[in-house]
């Protein structure tokens, strides 16, 4: 952890908002990222990332500075938020919606490649377990570390590893079959 979110985290228990409101603005991309995977809906994933921060929020006085870093405890909240948003509506999920696009220009003929190939990994990612899907979000999407990840999932770093390549394997075999 960076010791000046350290500093941030310490005047955020504190009850100083604009404190919290820093961590907030450096978190949010993140965690609606992580969030807009796993519900693929838009709407749902900005209502489910106000009630991470408002969560976290009021149970900032809580925090309790275990080595692991200040967003694995946000991700831990978004993870269980979005448990029981599926567990309320039962919806399907559908990763199709949720397209990353290329930041620079590129050709049409390139583009609609890369459009298939990330529509084709999103189905795939959709047919994976609910930990896999998440281990493999954090992982490469987030870029969390194992670390990271263990916390945010209440797991070891061991079953992060494993699950992550299980994951993989599964990715890779569902790559080939679908053509």
């Amino acid at each position: 952890m960076l010791e000046d979110e350290r500093n941030l985290i310490i005047r955020a228990k504190g009850g100083e908002a604009e404190a919290f409101g820093l961590l907030y603005d450096e978190y949010l991309p993140k965690i609606y990222r992580f969030v807009l995977l796993k519900t693929g809906h838009r709407e749902e994933a900005e209502d489910l990332t106000h009630q991470v921060f408002l969560q976290a929020w009021r149970n900032i006085r809580n925090y309790d500075d275990r080595g692991y870093p200040f967003s694995s405890w946000l991700y831990r909240i978004a993870k269980n938020l979005v448990v029981d948003y599926y567990r309320r509506l039962r919806p399907n999920v559908s990763l199709e919606d949720c397209r990353v696009f290329p930041a620079d220009e590129v050709d049409p003929e390139t583009d609609l490649d890369l459009s298939r190939e990330t529509e084709k990994l999103a189905r795939a990612v959709g047919k994976l377990r609910d930990t896999e899907q998440t281990v493999i979000i954090m992982r490469f999407v987030d870029e969390l570390s194992i670390k990271e990840t263990a916390a945010a999932i209440e797991k070891s770093e061991g079953a992060v590893k494993l699950i992550q390549h299980r994951a993989i394997q599964k990715l890779k075999k569902l790559m080939t079959e679908e053509k």
